[in-house]
């Protein structure tokens, strides 16, 4: 351990002469103190908030990121092409020892840095809040400035996939169907099933009963909020529609409802409603009233949701810079195997590209559900095709496979809408980023590392 950190303390040298430490503090200040002053926002608390939360941590992962590639290139690769690495290799230091001690300073300076610069931003939060009216602080801290969990209603899955088969062969007895076209009735009739759990029909109601998963104790005088979205096939005049919702337990006289609102579709809306609600069991029953003419339809993945607190806005903040320190940790792992094979503009480019890589998984995940990376007819429906395509979509759902490892953690979309971040969270963060995906990275780099001939680097590099 005492030459690892002889290694870490020889990285945190490096930084300090390349000015790297100071000029980054000087950025990341000057991002969190500044996007306040550039920031457009819809003119309420909320909006302001939800905003500087997402544009100053974007920008914060943003430096950090391209910083720990830069370091971690250069500290390596400059130490080899400058010689300077064979002033180590003949000391009794193993080559592992210098990779991970070039490692673990890499990322302490990230932890500093990332401290101050979260420290800050929670800094200027709270100062902002303090400066709020009390009715609109409250708002604030109860829809954003908040760890909140949520729940839905149970999965209609089986339910829907039982109903489904009952359908399919009462039907198959009366209307016998060709093999090749089994697969689309089964769809379709399932298709029609499913309609009936998000269907409220004109001038009706539709129900729904959220688990909470906790007693009624923990909920007890607790905010809660209702976020919901809906769509339609009609069009109305003014492009919204007319809404009531209730909520409360159905065996006692403890139910509330909302006034009318004017509610547009294909968009998400959170309002408020009374605590203390559910019922003994933390189930909480909502209804809407459509007086609408037209059919309205509440998907069954996110047409409702109810939001309630969980914990303190700290400790969730914390918890989200430690997932995004997990993925400076992948970065860092990144940059020195890049280094340990390649000279530092080489390693550099190498790295940024995988970066490129990573963002740009989205568009792999397109090709491979379209199964060809040649484009499609829109007009006719007929798929793309292309010879690349028995080599490249294996490769792509690879790709995309290992990213999605990293990826499928958003902290700064959580933290921009009060939504908690669970410790479990963290420890898979921790465990698919750091230990799985930057761990097989490290032993690549480690082995690359301890089989570079140091002696010639310089000049054949």
């Amino acid at each position: 351990m005492q030459r690892l950190l002889a290694i870490a303390g020889l990285t945190w040298k490096a930084a300090f002469r390349f000015r790297l430490f100071l000029v980054l503090t000087v950025l990341l200040l000057a991002s969190v103190v500044g996007l306040p002053l550039l920031i457009q926002d819809d003119g309420t608390a909320r909006g302001f908030t939800q905003i500087l939360l997402t544009y100053t941590l974007s920008a914060i992962t943003g430096l950090l990121g391209l910083s720990t590639l830069w370091l971690s290139c250069g500290t390596l690769a400059r130490d080899i092409e400058e010689c300077q690495i064979q002033v180590l290799a003949t000391k009794p230091v193993a080559r592992w020892q210098i990779w991970l001690g070039k490692w673990l300073g890499i990322m302490s300076l990230n932890v500093v840095l990332l401290a101050i610069s979260g420290a800050s931003v929670y800094a200027l939060l709270q100062w902002r809040a303090a400066h709020l009216p009390p009715a609109i602080r409250q708002e604030l801290r109860d829809e954003v400035l908040v760890a909140r969990g949520s729940a839905r209603e149970g999965d209609h899955k089986a339910q829907i996939d039982e109903a489904a088969e009952r359908t399919l062969q009462a039907r198959l007895k009366d209307n016998p169907v060709e093999a090749a076209d089994l697969g689309l009735v089964r769809k379709q009739i399932r298709e029609q099933i499913k309609g009936g759990f998000e269907l409220a029909p004109p001038g009706y109601s539709h129900k729904w009963v959220i688990d909470l998963g906790h007693p009624k104790s923990f909920f007890q005088d607790q905010p809660m909020q209702l976020r919901i979205k809906f769509n339609t096939a009609n069009r109305s005049a003014s492009g919204t529609f007319l809404g009531a919702f209730q909520a409360g337990d159905p065996t006692s006289t403890n139910f509330w409802q909302s006034d009318p609102m004017s509610l547009a579709p294909d968009t998400f809306h959170e309002f408020a409603i009374p605590a203390n609600l559910c019922d003994a069991q933390g189930r909480l029953t909502v209804l809407f009233l459509n007086p609408n003419e037209t059919a309205l339809l509440f998907p069954l993945d996110e047409g409702m949701e109810v939001l309630y607190p969980e914990g303190g806005f700290a400790l969730n903040f914390a918890r989200g810079l430690g997932i995004i320190l997990c993925w400076m940790a992948l970065l860092a792992a990144l940059g020195l195997t890049s280094a340990s094979f390649l000279s530092f503009p080489v390693a550099a480019f190498f790295s940024l590209a995988m970066l490129l890589v990573g963002l740009s998984s989205g568009t792999l995940a397109e090709a491979v559900d379209s199964g060809s990376v040649a484009a499609g007819n829109e007009e006719t429906g007929v798929a793309g095709h292309s010879a690349a395509d028995m080599f490249l979509i294996p490769a792509f759902k690879a790709t995309v496979a290992v990213v999605g490892l990293a990826k499928n953690f958003s902290p700064i979309d959580s933290l921009s809408t009060g939504r908690s971040i669970p410790w479990i969270d963290l420890g898979a963060a921790f465990l698919q980023i750091v230990v799985v995906l930057g761990g097989a990275i490290a032993l690549a780099g480690i082995f690359l590392f301890s089989r570079r001939e140091l002696a010639t680097a310089q000049g054949t590099q």
